[in-house]
């Protein structure tokens, strides 16, 4: 079974906790604060494998966690950092986050990573905090909290050449006959139920990687027959091999009809270079009507070429043929959508303030909810300055105008305070 799309869910690592502790040691009188700090989280990387050619691992596998930050301890003793969870793809791999339909990243080179998630910041022990003014602080920080996701993962065969045609019009044998792939060959149509992958040497230096795509028919942008699973993998390729089927009784229309399809899944694709390949020239019949194909093509502005994939005759021409268009197609292995773009990045001190059913009030944004997270709540001293923050952000200001009043719960992710105004 060939597995090209895969969901899954990624958690990074938490920070660790800073700690309040003060050096206590005999002979050391006023030892001071000595807490430390808490370790970073464990980042979520995915990393191409060049072993790998499908996703099929994820089916065992879906949610993938990386390690929490150790705590601070006495002493100045820092946390551990989390160790990262590093997934490994295949190469050609297009990742998108599933809520936003964002486009994370397109890996296509081998060791290239990716980053999904990062892991959380570990938390200030109080010797941070400590100031002249303030040399015996009771104050430190929880660790950061992590950050977590559903990814949509998307397989895209890497190839120079992928071979498209109607269905049984002979792509999987010609894949054969001209490298040592083995896929399923018969006398029946959708035969080829997954894109097969061959490379192909024409001499020393030059190879081919030809990928051939399971036939396609009315209707297939729009999942008819095989659906358009398949058709994302014709988008990485650079030279497309058009097949026909010499003994289809209109094999002008299999040409126009494959082409409204790739033209309707994406315009792009009618983009790229086009060799035309009339098959089974070994027929009597189809011999005959040769020369007709030929002038048909050639009207049409294709300069179509005689082959027989069963008994491999003028394949190496049709190679080399297609090695001098792959020379001068541009290089395409990223398509034009996903290349990186500019996307003007949410500023974290925004917030919003609404009022919920109840006539509580909800304080939402990024980074107030995670300074609420990371404040040590048995401290008052840390309560305070929370409430600092509250007043430079804006968010005291922010309650009072939308109406506010004295004994008001506002709840700032998951903590419920009470407002005093």
């Amino acid at each position: 079974m060939f597995f090209d799309e895969a969901r899954i869910f990624v958690s990074s690592g938490r920070g660790g906790n800073g700690v309040v502790h003060f050096r206590r040691e005999k002979y050391v009188p006023l030892g001071g604060p000595d807490g430390g700090n808490g370790g970073k989280g464990g980042d979520v990387i995915l990393e191409v494998a060049p072993t790998l050619n499908t996703l099929s691992a994820f089916r065992r596998r879906r949610r993938f966690h990386a390690a929490d930050g150790g705590h601070g301890g006495g002493n100045n003793k820092s946390g551990r950092n989390g160790t990262d969870e590093i997934i490994h793809v295949p190469p050609g791999t297009v990742v998108r986050d599933e809520n936003s339909g964002e486009l994370l990243g397109d890996l296509v080179q081998p060791a290239q990573r990716l980053v999904v998630c990062n892991g959380g910041r570990g938390g200030r022990g109080n010797a941070r905090f400590a100031t002249s003014r303030n040399q015996a602080p009771r104050v430190a920080e929880k660790g950061e909290p992590c950050q977590e996701r559903w990814l949509l993962l998307e397989l895209r065969l890497i190839a120079d050449i992928g071979i498209v045609g109607v269905p049984n019009a002979g792509k999987s044998t010609l894949l054969a006959a001209v490298t040592n792939a083995r896929p399923k060959i018969a006398d029946y149509p959708f035969t080829t139920l997954q894109p097969n992958l061959g490379v192909a040497e024409l001499d020393n230096e030059v190879t081919l990687v030809l990928a051939d795509i399971p036939g396609l028919i009315e209707g297939a942008h729009a999942g008819e027959g095989l659906g358009f699973a398949f058709l994302r993998h014709i988008q990485r390729t650079r030279v497309l091999i058009h097949l026909i089927d010499g003994s289809s009784v209109d094999p002008l229309a299999d040409f126009s009809q494959v082409n409204t399809e790739l033209a309707l899944f994406d315009k792009r694709l009618t983009e790229k270079p086009v060799l035309v390949a009339v098959n089974k020239l070994d027929l009597p019949d189809v011999k005959t009507r040769w020369p007709d194909l030929e002038a048909q093509f050639s009207q049409r502005g294709y300069d179509p070429l005689p082959i027989s994939a069963l008994a491999r005759e003028g394949l190496r021409k049709l190679l080399y043929k297609a090695h001098e268009a792959l020379q001068k197609a541009e290089s395409h292995e990223v398509m034009q959508e996903e290349l990186p773009v500019y996307r003007s990045e949410p500023d974290p001190t925004e917030f919003e303030v609404s009022q919920e059913t109840d006539g509580g009030w909800r304080v939402s944004g990024v980074a107030i909810e995670r300074a609420a997270h990371m404040t040590y709540w048995e401290y008052d001293e840390a309560v305070r300055r929370f409430q600092r923050l509250l007043e430079r952000m804006g968010v005291e200001d922010a309650l009072r105008q939308a109406g506010a009043k004295s004994g008001d719960t506002v709840r700032i992710g998951e903590y419920e305070l009470e407002w005093l105004d």
